[in-house]
């Protein structure tokens, strides 16, 4: 591996996590909304909401392309839920999480496209970084946005980003993530096994936590929600992705070491990742210091 890049560790990504006073107030965690959920995937996008709000985003609203979209989740009835369009316009979010199970129709393009100029974080995760590769007058405009913007392709994502085959992607991954950054002036993570990251001013880093158990649905909608928690608490982009992807892995590798490998859910690694935030929030002992 290559020395410039670094390994994440718990005590390296927690250390700029936002330490909340005893006068706390929703308002003061930030406010994120998921736009996502088309015909068939509104699953996908409720997935993300509830890993934003578990992982500490004070409001978290959720808008739907579908026609026959909920008014509320039974699951999670603290989740606000708008048509699409409505939640693009709401006034306070923070940052907006757009792509999970969003399709790529014209409303979906149209979406992204209204999302690229607003002055809001953005974190583009699925058909959001695939509808990116189809219009090159998208990128256009990501590479003009001032505000930060985090991308999350897994291979063939990012195959379809850089214009080339997954093999070539795989073949040096260390390459197509510094190639992402630089391409779309963003902070990257290449997903799979040992995830990379790479943050806007070029830094690389490389994650060891997670484990074969996680290759099933909805795994990276939660961590799309995560790492849009993490910047509406106040967090960095580049700081927030470092955080969630580590904490993500490691939500999946404690399920794992209780005997749940096989047949592991996006739902409980979000309930883990709560759990293990919490943890590595505890003050140490002496004997830890």
């Amino acid at each position: 591996m290559n020395k410039r890049i670094t390994a994440l560790t718990p005590k390296q990504v927690i250390a700029n996590f936002p330490k909340r006073p005893r006068d706390s107030h929703k308002g003061m965690f930030g406010s994120v909304a998921v736009i996502g959920g088309a015909s068939g995937m509104v699953g996908a996008a409720l997935l993300a909401a509830r890993a934003a709000l578990k992982l500490g985003a004070g409001c978290v609203h959720v808008g739907l392309l579908a026609d026959n979209a909920p008014s509320v989740d039974p699951a999670q009835p603290e989740l606000m839920l708008h048509p699409a369009s409505d939640a693009l316009h709401l006034p306070g979010v923070n940052v907006f999480a757009i792509g999970c199970g969003m399709g790529h129709g014209p409303a979906a393009q149209k979406l992204l496209h209204d999302a690229l100029h607003a002055s809001t974080a953005l974190v583009l995760d699925a058909d959001a970084l695939n509808i990116l590769a189809l219009r090159p007058d998208l990128c256009t405009l990501l590479l003009a946005r001032k505000a930060a913007t985090v991308l999350t392709p897994h291979p063939g994502e990012a195959a379809r980003l850089l214009a080339c085959e997954i093999k070539e992607v795989q073949a040096d991954r260390v390459a197509a993530v510094r190639q992402l950054a630089q391409k779309f002036a963003c902070s990257v993570v290449l997903k799979g096994a040992s995830s990379l990251c790479a943050t806007r001013g070029g830094k690389l880093y490389v994650n060891r936590t997670g484990n074969p158990g996680m290759s099933s649905a909805g795994m990276g909608d939660v961590l799309t929600g995560m790492i849009a928690a993490f910047i509406a608490q106040g967090m960095s982009a580049d700081a927030a992705l470092l955080l969630a992807v580590h904490l993500h892995g490691a939500a999946g590798d404690a399920l794992a070491q209780q005997q749940a490998a096989i047949g592991m859910t996006a739902t409980e690694v979000t309930e883990w990742a709560r759990w293990l935030l919490n943890q590595w929030m505890q003050p140490r002992s002496p004997h830890e210091a």
